[in-house]
């Protein structure tokens, strides 16, 4: 049996997809939203952003740029860990794609839309069952008027599950690619997988036996940042929690004393008004806190 690597992995993943138009070509059209008959046909690699990379972020995403012959871009990221600003940097690097591609004095007519296809290995949306998130910009009252430009698609890879294992849909088929191949050591593949002429590909792309020792050293680095990067973020969380807890604690403890004082400047006999000129409480506020007996 044939062991396979994981095709979301750094090395992998730009294997699979940066290195074979025919697959990227395949995945973009079964991903994106392209209106019918404007499917991507032929498509040229372009230089990969370079973004500095820190012990922290290193190889948690991995991006394939490239542009079709018509002229539109295209950004596929594969993102391994979710952050409250993931989404600005996606529109920051759609944005800078889109004004990149006029020179000084071009006429704004020469511009072309751009397509950023973001794969994500988390769960950011967890009150929405949808795992596709397609966003555009469009009239607040009408949404059938659109400003063309950027369109910027999210797809939270572990809320994917088949409907259907026999379905032969592209989409389908690819996202159980990215999420079935090579997890938990898993190295049993469906048949339809196999049969099918670009996961098929794909597939020898990531047979464990096609890599060097050096690309296998790479892989399993990654792996090892993506671990480190994970307990970072958690210990970070469970810290973090822990603070808001004793601040909570802490609250409510200070607000117990203050009813405490509260009651006992109303055992003496002082009236709403006058404890609310003592405290510096408002009326309200006292009789909120008056949870002593009359």
């Amino acid at each position: 049996m044939a062991k396979y690597l994981d095709p979301k992995a750094d090395v992998t993943f730009k294997k699979v997809f940066g290195e074979h138009k025919n697959l990227v070509t395949s995945l973009l059209n079964a991903l994106l939203p392209l209106d019918e008959g404007k499917q991507v046909e032929s498509i040229e690699y372009l230089p990969a952003e370079m973004v500095p990379r820190t012990p922290i972020n290193k190889n948690t995403s991995v991006d394939v740029r490239c542009e079709e012959t018509g002229g539109r871009k295209f950004i596929v990221e594969m993102q391994m860990e979710w952050t409250t600003s993931f989404k600005q940097r996606v529109l920051l690097n759609a944005s800078k794609a889109y004004v990149k591609q006029l020179e000084k004095g071009d006429e704004y007519e020469l511009l072309q839309p751009v397509y950023s296809l973001n794969l994500v290995n988390a769960t950011f949306e967890p009150d929405l069952d949808d795992y596709y998130h397609y966003y555009r910009l469009v009239h607040y009252l009408h949404s059938d008027k659109v400003l063309e430009g950027l369109h910027l698609v999210f797809v939270e890879l572990p809320k994917f599950k088949a409907k259907n294992l026999t379905e032969k849909k592209m989409q389908v088929l690819w996202l159980r690619f990215l999420t079935e191949i090579g997890h938990d050591g898993a190295d049993e593949v469906s048949q339809d997988l196999l049969e099918n002429p670009h996961t098929g590909q794909a597939l020898e792309i990531v047979r464990e036996s096609a890599y060097s020792p050096a690309e296998m050293d790479a892989y399993d680095r990654f792996w090892d940042i993506v671990s480190s990067r994970r307990t970072i973020i958690a210990d970070v969380k469970r810290e973090a929690q822990m603070q808001i807890d004793a601040a909570h604690a802490e609250r409510d403890a200070v607000k117990e004393r203050l009813r405490q004082t509260i009651c006992n400047l109303k055992e003496v006999g002082m009236s709403v008004e006058q404890v609310s000129k003592v405290t510096g409480l408002t009326p309200t506020e006292v009789e909120t806190l008056w949870g002593c007996t009359k």
